[in-house]
């Protein structure tokens, strides 16, 4: 599997992500978040094969993520329930993600992506 970069256009950490790889020479197949939004099939896949809790998944700083006062009611979500939330809207995903079939970060984290393999 080609690197699969998520990202929202709009959003500054995702613009610095994608220079870097770019910069970088890394190829990867480019989706908006918020058009392609994740499946919950995908996000699941994606939670176990990058080792982080659930909750790593959620942008809790995005305005719905608030809005929803999703804050105080993951505490409570099965797992079930927050790969439901996550799938209905791309914005209450953290971005960017970048998956390949061995790897997903969440985030950018320079260190992270120079040793992404």
């Amino acid at each position: 599997m080609e690197n699969l970069f998520l990202q929202y256009p709009k959003c500054s950490t995702c613009r610095k992500a994608k220079k870097f790889l770019q910069d970088n020479n890394i190829s990867f197949i480019d989706r908006d978040i918020t058009i392609d939004k994740p499946t919950k099939e995908e996000l699941r896949l994606w939670h176990k094969k990058s080792g982080l809790e659930l909750k790593k998944f959620f942008n809790t700083s995005g305005v719905l993520y608030r809005e929803l006062g999703l804050k105080d009611k993951i505490k409570n979500m099965t797992e079930e329930e927050m790969l439901d939330t996550l799938a209905t809207d791309g914005k209450l995903v953290k971005r960017p993600l970048l998956i390949n079939d061995n790897n997903v970060l969440v985030g950018f984290k320079e260190e992270e992506y120079k040793n992404f393999k």
